[in-house]
């Protein structure tokens, strides 16, 4: 089984497949297969009926209909692999997920990423040990930036008079301008002055693991969820989705607490960074001195 979940990582990064999505597919096809273990068949052998008793188990655990696509997602592409090379002769997952899971939806169920509260956030960075990690968690709560453009930063792009950070751009981002408040800018800078003893001269990075590399992806997922772990708002050995924080909970952390407490949400939208939808959303302008106000006023304070 080792073997197995070993070639289909190689093809799937072969095959181009984003690095985050791979390490989130194996997860899944692990789970799988202690499940295939289980009926004592092997993996070629499983039909449409093992699968929707898998589907079955999985809903009497509390899986929600979008934890179970997220998990038949990654099995579906396991039997496309195995399809490519020839050990199976069709993918039988389609026809089951086209059968149980476009029915299986529930207008009540809940956001399958954690949303904690202002004091668990607090409580995370309380529990982080290292200057570097309680800054990139304050980062990520009050800017509400995505794993890849934070860990893409270098130091001249932070604006500590301002109390701002210039991203890189990207495809997915339209605003690059995102704001901190001083509570933010008391670890950033800290960790700023603390970062000349750790780097190389030539280092541009703001987040190092080492004096001339950035942290990894790998790193700051495990970074993340560590601290919150010690929280006790992460719990690795669970497969619902519901009972994990990774570093894209943040984002959702930072736009939940932003409309609770009442930001407009053309500013949320704009400061997450998202495509205007709507003609009228591409030709309304959103004023930076007024935007930034409105942030700063409605952030949530960790009190840390």
């Amino acid at each position: 089984m080792d073997d197995l979940v070993e070639e289909y990582a190689a093809d799937a990064e072969a095959r181009g497949l984003d690095r985050k999505t791979i390490i989130v597919y194996v997860g899944n096809i692990r789970r799988f297969l202690k499940f295939v273990e289980e009926r004592k068949k092997p993996i070629t052998k499983i039909n449409k009926l093992d699968l929707r008793d898998y589907i079955i188990k999985k809903r009497e655990k509390g899986f929600t209909a979008s934890t179970l696509r997220y998990n038949l997602a990654a099995i579906s592409s396991l039997y496309d692999f195995l399809l490519f090379e020839g050990k199976v002769k069709f993918n039988p997952v389609i026809e089951v997920r086209k059968r149980y899971l476009s029915t299986y939806k529930n207008d009540g169920e809940k956001q399958t990423h954690k949303i904690i509260s202002i004091a668990d956030a607090a409580k995370m960075i309380q529990n982080s040990f290292d200057i570097r990690d309680k800054a990139m968690l304050m980062v990520f709560f009050k800017t509400g930036i995505r794993r890849g453009e934070l860990l893409s930063l270098d130091v001249n792009d932070v604006d500590l008079e301002d109390g701002s950070i210039l991203l890189k751009p990207t495809k997915k981002r339209t605003n690059r301008r995102v704001y901190f408040d001083g509570e933010c800018a008391r670890y950033l800078s800290r960790w700023i002055e603390i970062r000349k003893e750790r780097v190389d001269p030539s280092c541009k990075a703001l987040f190092v693991s080492s004096p001339t590399q950035r942290v990894s992806e790998f790193m700051c997922y495990t970074i993340i969820t560590k601290a919150a772990n010690r929280a006790g708002l992460h719990d690795k050995n669970s497969d619902r989705m519901e009972d994990h924080f990774s570093p894209h909970a943040c984002r959702h952390w930072f736009t939940t607490h932003l409309l609770e407490a009442g930001m407009r949400r053309d500013y949320v939208q704009e400061l997450r960074g998202d495509r205007r939808g709507a003609a009228i959303d591409i030709y309304t302008h959103i004023n930076p001195k007024l935007l930034k106000e409105s942030y700063l006023a409605h952030i949530p304070t960790l009190g840390v």
